[in-house]
């Protein structure tokens, strides 16, 4: 496809971000715009993007296969993220949008597990706080040509600038779209997060006079917005004064935990990896742990809650165990979390767990007792009693380093897991919130009596461990066995994606 800018990119989102954060003027050089009653010309522009880096780590891993960058990208060291090159687009100086096509293609295949994935023909486009990354995208052959396959959200970035003029976006938080889903055989959902970006573009300068620097034209407009922060903005570096001012409710007191649930999925990616059709397996359920929804409600929580601190310490009864990849009757991936124990103050906390963990390889079982899984992100209005019950509303959770050596290191600390929901009531009489999916005890994969660790043992259903073929009934995916494993791949990608060995501890409550 010709290499053409076709959107609008970040330079805008350069000019337009600068003044909403207050940075100053980051802006063109004056001399940039002369001859171009609208348009500069971009050149040289890079974009360091891993694409997913779990898929990567699953490509070269469990799949057996290969991943190649060619055509002006390139890959960093131990399958590091990709780098494409040779920039080249344009920055309308009316609308602040930019335009910047990229030379390099990215390829990931597997023989063992039937896919070959090509991106190529990259370009990003933003307009404002917001982006997009477009791309030829082909799936065993089937071409897409110039799908949108990512958003980008440039609301919190902050450009700087570099050598020679260049203006820098760094970690540009990206989202799979649904085209980009479609792409991937839907086995990644729209929403996904991906890698992070980093956008670099400079602006080609036609006359070798200095250059003068100039104030972005959106200072006053900017200036205006400053005096009426939006509440959807976080934090800012300049708090409003209305933010100061907290009202703690008349009826928060402190006092014990008599009940509680906590609903928690470990990761998405990770449970349909699991049920899917490379790891064949099934998930368990037990010592009080149900289904609730798409995720896991963990009960008869116990603990205390300080009002006047703002403080949160409660553990909850249930187990729920992964189980993957039979081999002779047993299953070569046996995963459990059990005892969890959510700490908090504040807006931060922490998830900690009893984890065992069996090594694919060797066989063997690791136990990690209040083991230290994730950290988290709770919101302003979390730990504050209200009719006794204390709520945290989908507190973000942060895998851990020793949260990752307990995955086996197939994931890396800072890994998003799946946000934690916790309600805990401080009177017999307080009624608890319902959870969105109910208490149903049934589980996809069946919920067997009591689990243990070591070796997998039957119980509930699960599919087989074949790799390639069948239907994916868990996922709903119902595709021929061909693109079906190239799904299941990101799947695995996803986070879920690469064998692990995990740990067990005591086989407690019942």
């Amino acid at each position: 496809m010709a290499r053409i800018a076709r959107h609008p990119i970040a330079l805008a989102a350069a000019t337009a971000t600068v003044v909403a954060l207050g940075a100053g003027a980051l802006a063109l050089p004056a001399v940039a715009a002369e001859g171009s009653s609208s348009g500069i010309e971009l050149k040289n522009g890079t974009l360091d993007w891993g694409v997913k880096e779990s898929f990567r780590k699953y490509v070269t891993g469990i799949a057996a296969g290969s991943i190649e960058a060619t055509d002006g990208a390139t890959q960093a060291a131990d399958n590091g993220a990709f780098t494409f090159t040779d920039g080249t687009g344009t920055y309308d100086t009316t609308t602040h949008g930019t335009d910047t096509a990229f030379k390099g293609a990215v390829r990931f295949a597997s023989k063992a597990h039937g896919f070959d994935i090509k991106i190529s023909d990259v370009k990003v486009v933003t307009s404002g706080s917001t982006g997009h990354i477009d791309a030829d995208v082909s799936l065993n052959g089937t071409v897409q040509d110039d799908i949108e396959f990512a958003t980008l959200d440039l609301s919190a970035v902050r450009p700087g600038q570099g050598a020679g003029g260049a203006m820098t976006f760094k970690d540009i938080p990206a989202t799979l779209t649904a085209d980009g889903a479609a792409a991937f055989n839907g086995m990644y959902k729209e929403g996904t997060a991906l890698d992070a970006a980093t956008l670099t573009v400079t602006a080609a300068s036609p006359s070798t006079s200095s250059p003068t620097p100039t104030k972005t034209p959106e200072a006053t407009p900017t200036e205006t917005a400053t005096t009426s922060p939006s509440p959807s903005t976080g934090g800012s570096d300049s708090p409003s004064p209305s933010a100061s001012t907290t009202t703690k409710p008349a009826d928060a007191v402190s006092g014990e935990v008599v009940d509680g649930n906590l609903d928690w999925g470990v990761k998405e990616s990770f449970r349909t990896y699991i049920t899917g059709p490379i790891a064949g397996g099934k998930v368990e359920l037990s010592g009080g742990a149900a289904k609730n929804g798409s995720v896991y409600r963990f009960g008869d929580a116990s603990g205390s809650y300080d009002a006047d601190a703002k403080s949160l310490d409660a553990k909850f009864a249930g187990k729920v165990r992964f189980l993957g990849h039979e081999e002779d009757g047993a299953y070569a991936l046996d995963l459990q979390f059990s005892d969890l124990h959510v700490t908090a103050k504040g807006t931060s906390g922490k998830l900690v767990a009893d984890v065992s963990s069996k090594d694919r390889e060797s066989g063997k079982v690791t136990t990690y007792d209040d083991l230290t899984v994730a950290t988290l992100k709770l919101g302003s209005g979390d730990l504050t009693a209200k009719d006794d019950i204390v709520e945290l509303d989908g507190a973000a959770a942060t895998l851990t380093a020793d949260g990752a050596k307990a995955f086996g290191g197939f994931y890396e600390a800072g890994a998003a897991l799946d946000p934690v929901t916790a309600a805990v009531s401080l009177d017999e009489g307080a009624a608890l919130p319902a959870g969105s999916g109910g208490s149903n005890g049934s589980t996809s994969g069946g919920t067997s009596g009591s689990t243990s660790g070591g070796a997998g043992t039957t119980g509930g259903t699960g599919t087989t461990g074949s790799t390639v073929g069948g239907s994916l009934a868990s996922t709903g995916a119902d595709v021929p066995a061909g693109p079906l494993a190239a799904a299941a791949a990101l799947v695995v990608a996803a986070g879920a994606g690469t064998v692990f060995a995990t740990r067990r501890r005591r086989a407690q409550q019942a």
